[in-house]
């Protein structure tokens, strides 16, 4: 049995129990599945940089740090949106469960 410190749940483990390590892509996958908007955020987050890269050759005498703190607000306005986005859903999907 596992301390009480470490996991609050009343979940007992037998000796005989295998416990394999969750590669990083299986993680991802997982979690993927509970949260569906974190890996919108992060293809948000994605895109942006990547656009921010092209777009930095043509930023036609703008100083390199105003140009970066745009591009950081651009990049945690996509994040924020996939989090407000994900909350959302959340609370609809939360509030139609209720109803059924």
């Amino acid at each position: 049995m596992m301390s009480d410190s470490k996991v609050n749940s009343p979940v007992e483990f037998s000796a005989g129990d295998i416990y394999r390590q969750e590669t990083p892509t299986e993680k991802f996958a997982r979690k993927s599945k509970q949260d569906p908007f974190v890996p919108i955020g992060i293809a948000g987050l994605v895109v942006s940089l990547g656009y921010g890269a092209y777009a930095y050759r043509s930023r036609r005498g703008m100083s390199t740090s105003i140009y970066l703190m745009r591009l950081r607000v651009i990049a945690q306005t996509a994040v924020v949106g996939a989090m407000i986005c994900g909350v959302g859903y959340s609370l609809v999907s939360s509030t139609l469960k209720k109803d059924e």
